[in-house]
């Protein structure tokens, strides 16, 4: 489920340049903000984490992890080359658990292939991790309830018709997420949708013997979500509690955010914006950060030494499109005067959520490596769209508050060699504070799923040798 949605999520990259800050790459030298808040850069846990997707692995055409012995042969290879963890996809975008769960239906077939009968997969794969000696993280795709036609905004009327995220289209015309041919996002501000996730994420820590919940798409389906009566409604309130704003019960919705759109790179993307933009980005931006807070609650409730950790995109320039905040509190996009982002609002800092993590992955999903590759670069200290300069500034917006590790996609960006793999590995996880995540199994073990079409075992050992 992860895969498939993550393509789409890098080719949005492409319309990410037009939205993102001018200001948002500087020359080298020292920022002005208060350095006695950003934490040194003392960590270096040195892992190797490699994720596991349920719908690739399990279910795809050439995916090995539906048959418990092939499953132990690749994890004694992917210990044989470095690794020393996993990340594994429990809850994917159709909703469904890897699991039997009490919140949600659980998948033992999918695509005319079926996991071994009579074994628990989530327990089996923790079994072996832990006989190998690999951390063992559990995810779950957040705030999505349905894909192909299965999932709660399908099949269950209230998802579909209060619970599914409401967006744009290029038109203006409010409409369901599923109509435009995405994956049925759900609203993140409604609290019946909140607690559902916070049941299974629950039920994951109390059930299984792991190392750390981490949350996938915890966030808005994109820019042009969620503008359904609810978030209309809740967003007023928000206007009236914050801001006192006896006016925003006239507001013209949705013109006063948005006055009208363009399609750029095929996504749906504003053209002219309206009075309340930058406050409404502020409300999504504050549901996400709220979200996180109890998260972290229900994880520690069950089990205090539990990790809590999240996923997201390297790409903080332009990630407030998808309403998430994952700096620290105490970095302040508005009042950064070399980094000031135009998106930007007082009091944006608040929404940070770093401080609530235990870990964070971000996507650097780049070929360029360092900055120095690219002469347009090169004289630059931060730039989100290598993996260098993804690096430097993820760490420098999260204060280190907590291990940051970079990831690096093997199978859906264009490599010129494996060798380039290695190097790129090499680097996150000399670099990165907690090391780095490999973004997918399967993409090592089936070439048809690389698009190199070649078997990237020897790219991994050569990358993790220490």
């Amino acid at each position: 489920m992860k895969k498939m949605i993550k393509i789409t999520m890098i080719s949005a990259l492409l319309f990410a340049g037009f939205i993102a800050c001018k200001k948002s790459n500087v020359a080298k030298g020292d920022l002005p903000g208060d350095k006695t808040t950003m934490l040194p850069d003392t960590m270096r846990r040195n892992e190797a984490i490699a994720w596991v997707d349920a719908r690739s692995n399990v279910f795809g055409t050439y995916g090995r992890f539906s048959d418990t012995a092939k499953i132990r042969r690749v994890l004694d290879t992917l210990k044989q080359v470095g690794v020393t963890g996993l990340v594994l996809d429990v809850k994917g975008s159709n909703g469904y658990t890897m699991y039997p769960s009490n919140y949600s239906i659980q998948v033992t077939t999918l695509d005319g292939k079926s996991f071994t009968p009579g074994v628990d997969y989530v327990g089996f794969m923790i079994e072996e991790a832990k006989k190998r000696n690999f951390k063992i993280y559990a995810s779950i795709i957040t705030f999505v309830e349905g894909s192909a036609g299965k999932g709660k905004v399908y099949e269950d009327p209230l998802w579909r018709d209060q619970y599914q995220s409401i967006v744009c289209d290029e038109t203006g015309r409010r409409v369901p997420v599923v109509s435009t041919g995405r994956n049925g996002f759900v609203n993140p501000s409604i609290p019946a949708v909140q607690e559902h996730a916070l049941n299974i994420v629950k039920e994951i820590v109390s059930k299984y013997n792991i190392d750390g919940m981490i949350l996938d798409y915890a966030r808005y389906t994109d820019i042009d979500a969620d503008f359904s009566d609810f978030s209309k409604n809740d967003f007023i309130k928000f206007l009236e509690e914050k801001y006192g704003d006896s006016q925003a019960k006239r507001m013209e919705f949705p013109a006063d955010i948005v006055k009208s759109w363009k399609i750029v790179s095929g996504v749906v993307t504003p053209n002219v914006t309206g009075k309340y933009y930058k406050r409404w980005l502020l409300y999504r931006a504050t549901v996400i950060h709220n979200f996180f807070v109890k998260a972290r609650a229900a994880v520690k409730s069950v089990k205090p030494n539990m990790k809590f950790g999240v996923y997201v995109g390297a790409w903080y320039s332009s990630y407030y499109s998808v309403g998430v905040n994952w700096a620290s509190q105490d970095y302040d996009p508005f009042n950064d005067e070399e980094l000031r982002f135009d998106w930007s609002y007082p009091d944006y800092n608040k929404t940070g959520y770093a401080e609530q993590l235990d870990l964070l992955m971000t996507g650097n999903y780049f070929t360029q490596l360092m900055l120095a590759d690219n002469a347009a670069t090169a004289n630059l200290t931060y730039h989100w769209w290598s993996v260098e300069g993804s690096l430097r500034g993820g760490k420098y917006i999260t204060r280190n508050k907590m291990p940051l590790y970079g990831s690096i996609d093997m199978g859906n960006v264009d490599w010129p060699n494996q060798q380039a793999i290695s190097k790129t590995i090499k680097y996150i996880r000399e670099n990165a504070s907690g090391g780095v995540m490999l973004f997918d199994v399967v993409h090592v073990y089936a070439p048809q799923y690389n698009r190199l079409k070649q078997p990237l075992w020897e790219a991994l050992r050569e990358g993790l040798k220490k």
